[in-house]
């Protein structure tokens, strides 16, 4: 018998990052996520430094951590060192949220997900999804990616021009309490793992762009935007936006954002308009999973 614990999707036929499934045991539960182990760095890693639950995160832009493929070693490692449960509902069934008695087949659709956006369920909000990018969703944290090429560094790697990704606060180690000193506290990091790697040979100066408050799905939240110069490849447009989530004013979530300097990348309007489109998901207030 299998032992209670993630393992890939025996029914993903997507495209992007292979998912796992919770396996309870007895039976697949319509838990999924991206696994942490497949994770592998890539140029900028909008990363968030991302924890087990944790979807994503990695910085789209000039050098990025993107969410990889599961495969060979990955594979086998994920399937045979399940992790803890999922932290939402350890055990699925009617009655826990999402649960409605059904066999949590894994073709299901992910819960309280949206066509065009891509669902962070812990954290309540989605992202927009702009045309021609792909978006991934998950139980803790959601990215959209575009524009995927051989990192310049490293050829076996691959990087993608832009990217924007999201996660609670906490899963990145931040212990601040308010969005303005999230934001101003988490950019730092997010450049470092965004350009600072050996592919771009580390940053060799920055210029602040933007540092302001915004309103991000109804809610106060603020941003902070760098240019960062690197020693090698593509320079690099990164920010770090905080802002209550919409599910409750004691939860921060932090989405950070990377985009190349090159014309291949999206404009960097393109940032912009991703950051007005966040939206609370449907039912945000009534825990993961849920919809209204």
């Amino acid at each position: 018998m299998t032992p209670p614990g993630w393992h890939p999707d025996p029914g993903y036929t997507g495209i992007g990052p292979v998912h796992e499934r919770w396996w309870d045991g007895t039976r697949w539960t319509d838990q999924l996520r991206v696994p942490p182990a497949t994770i592998r760095r890539r140029r900028m890693r909008v990363g968030l430094g991302i924890t087990a639950a944790v979807v994503v995160l990695a910085a789209a832009g000039g050098g990025v951590f993107l969410l990889s493929d599961n495969s060979g070693a990955d594979n086998e490692r994920a399937a045979t060192a399940p992790s803890a449960p999922p932290s939402d509902s350890p055990r699925r069934g009617p009655g826990a949220p999402g649960g409605g008695g059904g066999s949590g087949a894994p073709e299901q659709r992910m819960p309280g997900t949206e066509d065009g956006y891509a669902a962070d369920l812990t954290s309540g909000i989605n992202l927009p999804v702009p045309d021609g990018w792909k978006g991934t969703s998950g139980v803790t944290g959601a990215g959209v990616t575009t524009g995927e090429y051989p990192c310049p560094g490293d050829k076996s790697e691959q990087c993608v021009r832009g990217g924007v990704f999201s996660a609670p606060a906490k899963a990145l180690k931040l212990d601040t309490t308010t969005a303005k000193a999230t934001a101003e506290k988490d950019i730092s990091a997010n450049a470092t793992e965004s350009y600072g790697e050996k592919i771009y040979g580390g940053i060799t100066s920055h210029q602040e762009l933007k540092s302001e408050p915004v309103t991000v799905a109804g809610e106060q939240g603020y941003l902070v935007r760098w240019k960062v110069v690197t020693k090698n490849g593509d320079d690099g447009y990164v920010q770090s936006l905080a802002f209550p989530s919409p599910r409750s004013k004691d939860l921060l979530v932090v989405v950070r954002s990377g985009f190349d300097v090159n014309a291949k990348a999206p404009a960097l309007s393109v940032m912009d308009e991703i950051t007005k489109g966040i939206k609370a998901v449907s039912g945000a207030g009534s825990g993961p999973g849920t919809t209204a």
